[in-house]
């Protein structure tokens, strides 16, 4: 059999606008779509791409991504993988974060750290009722731990397991640290809320800070 050669990797950086993540097994962070002038890019993320993210990235967002590239001269096509994700903003602000490796920079997050008391952590409730579990409970609430890790927010919320929420035949049912209560939640749709909800978060957080 013919062998299959791998040039040597080369880098990239390629910027556009956030379109989303393509999700393995319904929960699992693999891939990110880039809007581009050239039309939509899909990149595969490293462990050190997905686990280095401070917050959810916003649908529409301007983000630049690095990474490498190798061409497969048998089969004619490039495998990319992105290590850094970085947003990009017109009008930076002193307490942006920059996404590098495994850390997150910050021109004032020692400070912060040091001057603000720890936050007491958000709580998503999951309904463990039998029902609520036969429905895909279970599989939602590895979705939500599995994203929380991803994020590295496991120092911010927990997961809570509960009694019947009373809308067993509307399950699963969770609620969010807001209060809002979700039904029929598929695992998708709870990584899908996470995101959304810390999201909102971090917007808040920036307008307090900049009103202050």
């Amino acid at each position: 059999m013919g062998r299959t050669t791998i040039d040597q990797p080369f880098s990239f950086v390629i910027e556009g606008k956030f379109a989303g993540f393509i999700l393995e097994d319904g929960y699992k962070i693999k891939r990110l779509r880039l809007s581009t002038a050239t039309g939509e890019q899909i990149i595969k993320l490293s462990k050190e791409a997905r686990t280095s993210l401070g917050r959810m990235l916003a649908l529409g967002e301007w983000i630049r991504v690095e990474g490498y590239q190798k061409r497969c001269e048998k089969k004619g096509y490039l495998k990319v993988k992105a290590y850094r994700i970085q947003v990009i903003s017109e009008h930076p602000v002193s307490d942006s974060l920059a996404i590098t490796g495994d850390r997150i920079s910050s021109l004032n997050l020692a400070e912060s750290i040091v001057t603000k008391p720890a936050k007491q952590r958000a709580t998503i409730l999951v309904c463990q009722k039998s029902d609520c579990c036969k429905r895909g409970g279970h599989a939602v609430a590895e979705a939500l731990q599995s994203t929380l890790e991803e994020y590295e927010l496991t120092d911010r919320v927990v997961i809570k397991g509960t009694g019947c929420m009373k809308q067993c035949k509307a399950g699963p049912n969770i609620v969010m640290p807001d209060k809002t209560h979700h039904t029929r939640v598929t695992p998708q749709l709870a990584c899908d809320l996470v995101g959304t909800y810390f999201h909102q978060q971090s917007e808040r957080s920036v307008f307090h800070s900049s009103v202050v």
